[in-house]
């Protein structure tokens, strides 16, 4: 990725090449920090911690890779909400920590590595599992443990409520446990990717079925 230089040849197309670098990076700022200025850089806020745009295209890549990887190089048909699904689950990630700390609660890695290896177990091995979790969840390999770690976590704080988190009343419990660490944490939104709604603890327009909470299993 690191180029050596070339030789130089004439001013002017020396003089171009070096305007167009500079419009090509003056572009990709501008859409980095768009609608961000107070927190260039960022695709989200929570709390004190930044989640970078960087890191999002850094999950996304991953994504991609691993389903090419699984689909050996064939086309696949792509969720066109892949990038802004990615920023409300690691937003989600944050605001499932802070509540959990809230109630003196936490998901230990052992806890994370059981999850894993039950999925495992029922789906027939890792092959199958890391399918699933592409298929269905839109996990990518990598970012296996956060996603378990969220969904325990969110099993935990429903069971606070004593509701099934996998009925309507349930996932109505858990919305409020979530949007309350929200409001704590002042959740704020680069508004390239949508409008946040603090109620819904989601994107505006979101479907509301990232709630349920059960194993990798289609919902």
């Amino acid at each position: 990725m690191i180029r050596n230089s070339v030789p130089d040849r004439t001013a002017a197309p020396v003089r171009r090449r070096a305007a167009a670098v500079a419009g090509a990076v003056l572009a990709a700022a501008a859409l980095t920090a768009c609608g961000s200025t107070a927190h260039p850089g960022a695709a989200a806020v929570v709390g004190d911690h930044r989640i970078t745009t960087s890191a999002v295209e850094a999950r996304v890549t991953a994504f991609r890779d691993a389903v090419a990887d699984e689909s050996q190089g064939q086309a696949q048909a792509e969720n066109g909400g892949l990038v802004r699904n990615t920023v409300r689950d690691m937003i989600l990630s944050d605001l499932v920590s802070h509540a959990l700390a809230e109630h003196q609660l936490s998901v230990s890695a052992e806890e994370v590595q059981q999850a894993h290896a039950s999925d495992a177990g029922q789906l027939g091995g890792e092959t199958a599992l890391t399918r699933a979790l592409l298929e269905q969840k839109g996990v990518a390999p990598s970012a296996t443990d956060d996603f378990y770690r969220r969904v325990l976590g969110m099993q935990k704080l429903a069971a606070l409520t004593g509701a099934d988190p996998n009925t309507e009343q349930g996932s109505e419990a858990l919305r409020k446990t979530l949007a309350d660490a929200a409001k704590d944490l002042k959740v704020e939104i680069n508004p390239r990717y949508g409008t946040w709604d603090p109620q819904k603890v989601t994107f505006s327009d979101d479907a509301d079925n990232w709630l349920r909470t059960g194993s990798t299993k289609a919902s």
